[in-house]
C-alpha cells in the first residue's frame, strides 16, 4: 500500500479509544503500520486538518457534539482532496447514501472491518489522482492568466482587470490610471546578445518593476518588451510620480551579460481612466500612442495622452492607415498611374519615358500617395508596397510589350527601406525573367535623402543591378546639403532636379542658379537631367535654354491611370 520510507498518514476521528484501537489492530493484521493521530473534538480536528499532511481520514458517524457530516464539511474546507471513509456501527443505509453525496468516499460497518484495508488502498490511490488533477487544473488556470517568462499577469487578465476598473469609474466614480511601458533598448540587447539574454533582461526588469508597484495595483507583461501597470485608486499627480519613479529605477539599473554592462530605459504612456472611455481596447490604444510619443520625444520619459496633442494625432492617423494599407495589400487595392516626360533637347529624343505612380483605390475614391506613404514608412510597410508596385509595373510592361522593345524608359520609385532588403534584387531579377523584360527599359528612382542615409548599401544595390542592365535615377536632387559631393559616389543614370527649385526659377534667381548648377554637374558626370514640377510653357522654355534634357510636371502631362 505504501513505501516503507513513507508510511500511511491516517487521521482518525473517533470518541472511543477502544474503537480506534480496533481499527489500528485491523490495519496491523493486514501488515500496515500507519502514522496516525486520534482526535475527538471539532477543535482538535481543525488543528489536525490545518496541517494538511494526511493521506486518509477515518471517522465515526455519531460523536458527542458533532457528526460525520461536520467532519466532511471541515475536510473539504481544509483539505479538498483528502479521502474520507466513515466507519460506524449504527449508520443506516439512507444516512450512508446522504454522507456519500456529501463527499464521503465509502462507509464501512464496524462488524465488517475486513473491507477497511482494500477501501483505504483504493481511496488513497484515487485521492492521489484527484490531487494531481487539481494541481494540474490550478497550474493550467494560473498559466491562462500569467506570463510564463516573467510570472506577471498576462495581457488577457490585464485587459479583464482594466475593464473592471473602467466599470468602477462609470459606476462609482473611481480614480484609476493606466501606464503603458516600453523597454527602449531591448531590441539592441536581444539582437546583439541573443534571445536568452533578452529573456533574462525581461525577467530582471519585471522583478525590478514589481518592487515599486503596490499590492493593490496590477503589473503585467503585455507582450514582447511591453508592460502595463493599472494603478487603482490613484489620481494623475501620484500616477505621474509612480511612472517617473519607474523610469528612474530602470535607467539606473545595469543589465550585465557575459561581463558586459548595458543601459536600459523606459518610455511610458499614461492614460487617465474616465467616463469618456467605453472599452479597455480604447484605453490601451491611447496609452500605446502616448508611449510612442515618449519614444519620439527622447525616450526615458512619461507622456500623458492628450487628444489635442498633434504628435499623438499624427501617430493615431498613421496607425489607422496601417490597417488600411494591410487590407489594400491583401485585396489588391493598389493601382498604378503614370506621368509622362518630354525631351527638351534634340539629343534626348530617344524613346518614350514615363514614371509609374502608386495610388490606393477605395470604392470610387483614388487616394494619392501623400496620404498613406508617411504611415507606411513609419510602420515599415514600404517594402511591401514597393514589391507590389514592381509587380504591377512589370505585369503592365509585359502585357503591353513595352518592356521588350529597344527604346523607352519606365521609372519606378523605390523607398530607402527597400534598398536594405537583401532579397529585393533577387525578386526584381526573377520577375524580369518571368515576364521576359529587358532590364534596360526599367529605371528605379530613389530620393537623394534615402540614398545618402545608407550610402554603402545603396551603392552596392545600384552597382549589382546595373550589371544586369537596370538604370537608376536620383530623385529630388539638390534638396540635400551635400548633394554634389554625394553625386560622385552614386553611379546613377538620371538626375531629377528637385521640383521646389524648378517651380519658382522664373522669379527667384537663387532657384534658377541651383537648377542650372544641378544640370551642369549632372552633364559633367555623364548623366541625363530631368526637371520636375514643370507647370507652365514659360518654365519649360527656360529649362530648355538651360540645357535640361527632360521635363515632367502638370504643365507637360498630368498623372493619369495606367490603362
Amino acid at each position: 500500500m505504501t513505501d516503507s520510507a513513507s508510511p500511511l498518514r491516517m487521521l482518525i476521528v473517533e470518541d472511543s479509544e477502544d474503537d480506534a484501537l480496533l481499527l489500528l489492530r485491523e490495519m496491523q493484521k493486514g501488515g500496515v503500520e500507519p502514522y496516525h493521530e486520534l482526535v475527538n473534538s471539532e477543535e482538535r480536528l481543525r488543528q489536525a486538518l490545518s496541517k494538511c499532511k494526511w493521506d486518509i481520514l477515518i471517522t465515526d458517524h455519531n460523536m458527542p457534539g458533532f457528526s460525520s457530516f461536520r467532519v466532511l464539511e471541515l475536510a473539504r474546507q481544509y483539505c479538498a482532496d483528502l479521502p474520507v471513509i466513515i466507519v460506524s456501527g449504527t449508520i443506516g443505509e439512507g444516512v450512508a447514501v446522504t454522507a456519500m453525496k456529501a463527499g464521503a468516499q465509502d462507509y464501512i460497518m464496524k462488524d465488517n472491518l475486513s473491507r477497511l484495508i482494500p477501501a483505504i488502498d483504493r481511496e488513497v490511490r484515487e485521492g492521489t489522482v484527484r490531487q494531481a488533477k487539481r494541481v494540474a487544473e490550478t497550474t493550467l488556470e494560473y498559466m491562462a492568466y500569467h506570463d510564463s517568462l516573467t510570472d506577471l499577469v498576462n495581457r488577457r487578465e490585464f485587459e479583464r482587470r482594466l475593464t473592471q476598473a473602467l466599470e468602477d469609474t462609470h459606476d462609482n466614480g473611481g480614480q484609476h490610471v493606466l501606464l503603458y511601458l516600453d523597454l527602449d533598448q531591448f531590441k539592441i540587447i536581444n539582437d546583439t546578445c541573443g534571445h536568452i539574454a533578452g529573456d533574462h533582461l525581461l525577467k530582471q526588469v519585471a522583478a525590478l518593476l514589481a518592487e515599486h508597484v503596490r499590492s493593490d495595483d496590477t503589473l503585467a507583461r503585455l507582450g514582447g518588451d511591453e508592460f502595463g501597470v493599472l494603478l487603482r485608486g490613484c489620481d494623475a499627480f501620484h500616477a505621474r510620480k509612480v511612472a517617473e519613479k519607474l523610469c528612474e529605477e530602470v535607467s539606473e539599473y545595469r543589465f550585465v551579460w557575459q561581463n558586459k554592462p548595458f543601459s536600459v530605459s523606459l518610455s511610458i504612456g499614461m492614460v487617465l481612466i474616465n467616463n469618456n472611455y467605453s472599452r479597455a481596447s480604447e484605453l490601451l490604444s491611447h496609452a500605446d500612442l502616448a508611449c510612442y510619443t515618449a519614444k519620439d520625444r527622447g525616450r526615458n520619459n512619461v507622456q500623458l495622452y492628450q487628444s489635442n496633442d498633434r504628435d499623438m494625432q499624427q501617430r493615431q492617423n498613421d496607425m489607422h492607415w496601417t490597417s488600411r494599407i494591410q487590407q489594400a495589400l491583401q485585396s489588391d487595392s493598389f493601382c498604378l498611374w503614370q506621368q509622362e516626360m518630354v525631351a527638351l533637347q534634340p539629343s534626348a529624343v530617344d524613346g518614350y519615358r514615363t514614371e509609374f505612380l502608386v495610388r490606393l483605390k477605395e470604392g470610387d475614391d483614388i487616394i494619392p500617395p501623400g496620404a498613406f506613404i508617411p504611415a507606411a514608412e513609419r510602420f515599415s510597410l514600404m517594402t511591401k508596397i514597393d514589391r507590389k508596385v514592381i509587380e504591377m509595373a512589370f505585369q503592365y510592361l509585359a502585357r503591353s510589350g513595352l518592356g521588350r522593345q529597344d527604346t523607352g524608359t519606365f521609372f519606378i520609385n523605390l523607398s530607402g527601406s527597400s534598398f536594405n532588403e537583401p532579397e529585393l534584387f533577387l525578386y526584381i531579377c526573377q520577375l524580369a525573367e518571368q515576364y521576359k523584360l529587358k532590364p534596360e527599359r526599367i529605371c528605379f528612382e530613389i530620393t537623394e535623402t534615402s540614398a545618402i542615409a545608407n550610402l554603402n548599401v545603396t551603392q552596392q544595390f545600384i552597382n549589382t543591378a546595373k550589371q544586369k542592365g537596370f538604370k537608376f535615377a536620383l530623385d529630388d536632387f539638390g534638396a540635400g546639403m551635400s548633394s554634389f559631393s554625394y553625386l560622385k559616389a552614386l553611379p546613377v543614370d538620371y538626375l531629377k532636379v528637385d521640383g521646389g527649385f524648378v517651380r519658382n526659377l522664373l522669379n527667384d534667381p537663387i532657384d534658377l542658379g541651383i537648377v542650372d548648377a544641378c544640370n551642369r554637374i549632372g552633364h559633367a558626370a555623364g548623366l541625363k537631367t530631368v526637371a520636375e514640377f514643370v507647370e507652365s510653357d514659360e518654365v519649360r522654355a527656360r529649362l530648355k535654354d538651360l540645357g535640361i534634357d527632360y521635363a515632367q510636371g502638370f504643365g507637360i502631362s498630368r498623372p493619369r491611370p495606367l490603362e
